[in-house]
């Protein structure tokens, strides 16, 4: 007879979110709520830092009043103590104190497609900040992406002496490791922006 259980495989699917391999596929959830495998996995592991075991919950439970806290963690904080208590109250209608994780992951799903619907105020800030670093039009062929060249001047701008190889390596954190000479699009310098909190 084969195992009960194996790790990833139908024992994943059957509780609806990727355990052994969250990048590889989008499971149930993630297609019901239409994010990535990669959001549902970066879901998955903010929830994880505040759950608490609980029969009959596969992922446990988070307590409500940690739900802030995980939401920042994410990078998709409440924006006001209004839809905050929105929230808890949508996760948590009979007030018991806990949410579950499909709930949970649904609450989220709504804030990064809100995210993603970003206004023309965003849109102009995002390229403002990017022009900073491109210079504007000075660059030419080359204002549609942040090179070396632009981070090493705006390092010498700031006074700031940064090794080469910490750029080179900015540079293929924000690409995806696309390689230095491609420089980082204007989407992928959002992007970084986001995770490390400057933009919601």
């Amino acid at each position: 007879m084969p195992p009960k259980r194996k790790a990833g495989g139908a024992a994943a699917d059957a509780g609806g979110a990727a355990t052994a391999t969250p990048r590889a596929r989008q499971s149930k959830l993630g297609k019901e709520h239409n994010i990535t495998a990669q959001e549902e996995a970066e879901i998955k592991e903010a929830f994880g830092l505040f759950s608490e075991p609980m029969d009959g919950e596969k992922e446990g439970v988070i307590p409500t009043s940690d739900v802030r806290r995980a939401m920042i963690a994410l990078g998709i904080p409440p924006t006001s103590p209004a839809e905050l208590a929105e929230f808890v109250g949508i996760l948590d209608p009979d007030d018991e104190g806990f949410a579950t994780y499909p709930s949970f992951v649904a609450i989220c799903a709504l804030k990064l497609h809100a995210r993603d619907h970003t206004s023309d105020a965003h849109l102009r800030e995002v390229d403002e900040a990017f022009a900073l670093f491109t210079g504007g039009d000075d660059d030419g062929n080359n204002n549609n992406k942040i090179t070396l060249a632009h981070l090493r001047r705006v390092a010498a701008t700031l006074k700031e002496d940064v090794p080469e190889e910490l750029l080179r390596d900015m540079i293929l954190e924000a690409n995806g490791g696309a390689g230095v000479g491609q420089g980082v699009e204007r989407e992928e310098f959002e992007s970084v922006m986001r995770r490390a909190g400057v933009w919601r």
